[in-house]
């Protein structure tokens, strides 16, 4: 038996910290124990059961604590920190970079944390099963593999307000596979954009009657289209979304930022970033969130793996007057990242790599004599990383903002300029 394990019953204690993925944290009989929705200053009864508690009651709550604004909190996985006052949770989000910094021996001030929820999340992924025939869909239950299945979800923008209703919908054609399925849902200017994946989602088997009927679920609900994995099964018109002064037909599961304003916010700054620079790299640039904005006053060169993305980038600069040169190039930067050499004849470069960072590319921006860089980051922890690396080649972390698109949950957006000397 370990010391753990005889921790194990219910038990009374304090709450002394929030961690990073919004627990509360205690210290019992010199042990570490995580609680789900307790915060710091509590006092609380809760079920002990190796490091993690569940919370029975708060015997003293924090004077920070608030009503969540969903009835589904703590029941519904989707949310870690609905609890807890505006003032301490911006607190907190910042501190989640402060931390990762500290971790990699970083100095930087970090500036208040930017709230960029705006009306809230245009896209949203619904997890459906099926219990006898019908279609249930939702998030996961918090720290469980059951599915919670949800009349509505609060965080999402006024055109989602449905979207669980739909996701059943779109999945009734599958019943008969009884497998399950995730569907994306993105708001768009012109309506709602639908992908279907999962296990059972396989274009190679898809029935005559699920091309039949899905048809008729895009006119019951006006959907803009309606993919398959990828393929386009219905499209009454094409999803279109405003990227600066471009328009941009989006791809079937095209990335875009969790909230349109937390998209302004990130270019916003990117912008300022940038400066006066007449010719900017964006690498891992997706549909062009940067780059078509930066092109009203810059070159841009543009490269990211996505092959539909980079397409779409380059329709929308095309078709956009009084944009600077746009070129769009397909390209693996994890596998090929852009070396030294190549990034001679940039006065600036933007990065906005995936969670897992962009290790080897930022080994070569390293290497570079580019005179500014901004990264985009959606991760504190892989931007640290990459950030010591180009500090350990002679940049300065000059500036560092985090944002936050993703309301109540541990994620955290940021932008950091790097500057030479």
């Amino acid at each position: 038996m370990t010391a753990l394990d005889r921790l194990s019953g219910e038990r009374i204690f304090d709450i002394s910290d929030l961690g990073r993925r919004g627990d509360g944290i205690a210290t019992l009989d010199g042990k570490t124990l995580y609680v789900p929705y307790a915060l710091p200053g509590e006092t609380v009864r809760a079920e002990v059961s190796g490091d993690r508690a569940g919370l029975l009651e708060v015997v003293t709550p924090s004077a920070h604590r608030v009503a969540p604004p969903c009835r589904h909190f703590t029941v519904c996985g989707g949310c870690a920190v609905q609890h807890l006052d505006d003032a301490s949770y911006r607190d907190w989000k910042r501190g989640l970079v402060e931390a990762a910094l500290a971790h990699r021996g970083i100095d930087c001030a970090v500036d208040p944390l930017v709230d960029a929820n705006g009306r809230g999340r245009r896209r949203t992924t619904l997890h459906v099963s099926f219990e006898n025939g019908a279609a249930q869909a939702g998030f996961m239950e918090a720290r469980s593999h059951r599915l919670l299945d949800l009349d509505a979800c609060p965080i999402l923008v006024p055109a989602l307000r449905d979207a669980p209703t739909i996701a059943r919908a779109l999945a009734r054609p599958f019943a008969v596979r009884n497998k399950p399925l995730d569907i994306h849902l993105t708001a768009t200017q012109t309506g709602i954009d639908c992908d279907i994946r999962g296990d059972g989602a396989g274009t190679r088997d898809i029935g005559l009657d699920v091309r039949r009927d899905l048809p008729g679920v895009a006119r019951q609900f006006d959907l803009a289209r309606i993919a398959i994995a990828g393929e386009t099964i219905a499209a009454p018109r094409a999803p279109m979304v405003t990227v600066g002064p471009a328009r941009v037909a989006s791809p079937p599961g095209a990335f875009l930022q969790a909230t349109s304003a937390g998209e302004a916010t990130l270019a916003a700054l990117v912008q300022a970033h940038i400066g006066q620079a007449d010719a900017v790299a964006d690498l891992f640039c997706g549909i062009g969130p940067f780059a078509l904005r930066l092109a009203q006053h810059a070159a841009i060169f543009a490269a990211d793996s996505d092959k539909a993305a980079i397409a779409a980038l380059d329709a929308a600069a095309r078709h956009t007057s009084g944009l600077k040169p746009v070129t769009a190039t397909v390209r693996d930067l994890f596998r090929n990242p852009l070396a030294a050499e190549e990034l001679k004849p940039f006065d600036a470069v933007v990065f906005d790599p995936p969670r897992a960072g962009a290790r080897a590319q930022a080994h070569e921006l390293a290497g570079s004599n580019v005179t500014t860089i901004v990264a985009v980051s959606c991760d504190p922890a892989s931007f640290a990383r990459d950030a010591a690396t180009l500090i350990a080649g002679g940049y300065r972390l000059a500036r560092l903002t985090p944002v936050d698109q993703f309301r109540h949950t541990p994620h955290v957006e940021l932008v950091a300029r790097f500057v030479r000397g």
